[in-house]
């Protein structure tokens, strides 16, 4: 079983690791690079224009495609797990984990990339801005859907190959999600969604929903969750399996807080 999550855009490359952590190289590194070649034509102000960002934002941008070499050093990078820092890795609480479980999600969890494709947990990152929804034109297409096309479902494949009855929890955004190539996957997905109590009815709502995702993750990983029947216990936060609003492939979980 595999659990697949979104990156974030807030990064932190700035909080101290623990010494001798693990570390691997990511899968797709030609890629990245030759994406970085692309990104590199472009001017501040067509960053800007392309990924709706600030003048600044656009900027930093610019100079991190600058500095991004094909080799990912201590100095250069760090563990993508903790080093992306959004709602969903707040949920997750990365640095608190320890070396076990951080090796468990090594094997069991996989992050979507728009520059890297497919990350694992320990797989060193360099700081970018590029999301998956991003058109940016290549040799490939004129978006990154098309440019990654079936690699990253033919990548989680390749991690599901020793599982009998491949399973991909899917606790990425639609975004992210629609650049698995369901055709080429070979693999059952499960949904997870979390809903919260508000004005008289269960609603999504984006922020808790995000941080949920990453809760859940955290959940699997520090109980070593094997099967979709056991993701059925997770509880963390307030939140409960809904069985009568579940099916097998979409796990609704819910939440009535004191405030609501």
């Amino acid at each position: 079983m595999l659990l697949l999550l979104s990156p974030a855009k807030s990064l932190d490359y700035d909080t101290p690791l623990p010494e001798g952590l693990p570390h691997t190289t990511p899968s797709f590194v030609a890629q990245s690079a030759a994406l970085i070649d692309v990104l590199r034509t472009q001017s501040p102000q067509n960053i800007a224009a392309l990924m709706d960002l600030s003048d600044k934002l656009a900027a930093l941008n610019v100079a991190r495609y600058q500095a991004w070499r094909p080799r990912f050093t201590a100095t250069n990078s760090r563990q993508a797990l903790l080093a992306f820092n959004g709602d969903v890795y707040e949920g997750l609480n990365a640095r608190t984990l320890d070396t076990q479980d951080l090796e468990w999600a090594q094997s069991h969890v996989a992050i979507l990339s728009g520059l890297y494709g497919v990350l694992r947990p320990l797989d060193r990152m360099q700081p970018y801005r590029l999301e998956m929804g991003t058109r940016l034109t290549t040799d490939a297409g004129s978006n990154l859907y098309q440019y990654w096309g079936a690699q990253i479902a033919e990548h989680l494949n390749t991690r599901l190959r020793a599982d009998t009855t491949p399973v991909l929890v899917n606790l990425a955004s639609q975004e992210y999600f629609k650049a698995v190539d369901r055709k080429a996957l070979k693999a059952r997905v499960i949904d997870c969604v979390f809903e919260d109590w508000k004005g008289g009815a269960y609603k999504i709502i984006s922020f808790h929903a995000k941080r949920a995702r990453g809760l859940m993750a955290r959940y699997a990983i520090t109980h070593r969750i094997a099967t979709p029947r056991q993701l059925e216990g997770f509880d963390l936060d307030g939140y409960a399996f809904a069985p009568a609003s579940s099916t097998p492939e979409r796990l609704v979980y819910r939440r009535k807080t004191a405030a609501a």
